[in-house]
């Protein structure tokens, strides 16, 4: 199996923004004869509040093509369901996970699945290096996004303390192009195959120990 045969070897983070709003507010006090009714604010003072910024709109997404790789692909997000230790949170997990694969195949960019992924996962190590053969290369990865047919766990744990999960999967056609703008292109999978994984809950979140072919 190459390197770049990733597709039958196949974890995960999530980047979360945060932002803050300031309000500005005044008010008069009494005056000296003791008077209770307070002053309105006057009219230019609310006439000079500036109204919100309009928000700058987000870059428009653009898939690969044979024009150039894709751009201004958006991070895949976390659901809250895969943050928790439970049989439903590993299934959100997981599925989240190959949603990062496929973006690491469409950008190049490996880290969100390394940031979650054990050294001792080979899959993941070929993964790394044939995303860096490609992408550090000048060249760059149209469609091979993978699809998640059946996705199962007893949600029992093994001997090394890890939860094994069976799921069944298809890539679709893929296209590698490379800085010359030559395509290799490469059949998608007409049925489907299935993989194993082994993932453990460390340090409050999941964590990819094993993701292979039953077949390799």
């Amino acid at each position: 199996m190459s390197s770049l045969g990733v597709r039958r070897r196949l974890a995960a983070v999530s980047l979360a923004l945060a932002g803050s709003l300031i309000a500005l507010s005044a008010c008069s006090g009494a005056d000296d004869t003791g008077a209770d009714a307070a002053q309105s604010p006057s009219p230019s003072v609310s006439e000079s509040v500036s109204p919100s910024p309009t928000p700058t709109p987000s870059a428009t997404y653009k898939p690969a093509s044979a024009k150039g790789p894709a751009e201004n692909d958006p991070l895949p997000v976390m659901p809250e369901e895969a943050k928790a230790e439970s049989k439903e949170g590993l299934i959100a997990f997981v599925r989240y996970w190959y949603e990062l694969v496929n973006y690491g195949y469409e950008t190049g960019d490996v880290e969100p699945v390394r940031a979650v992924s054990g050294p001792d996962c080979f899959a993941c190590q070929n993964f790394y290096s044939g995303m860096g053969d490609v992408y550090g290369r000048g060249g760059w990865i149209q469609g091979g996004d993978i699809e998640i047919v059946t996705l199962n766990s007893e949600y029992q744990l093994t001997s090394e303390g890890r939860y094994q999960v069976l799921v069944s999967v298809k890539q679709r056609d893929m296209t590698y192009w490379d800085e010359a703008g030559q395509a290799d292109r490469r059949p998608g999978d007409e049925i489907s195959f299935l993989q194993i994984m082994e993932i453990s809950f460390e340090n409050e979140g999941w964590y990819i120990h094993l993701a292979e072919s039953t077949g390799d």
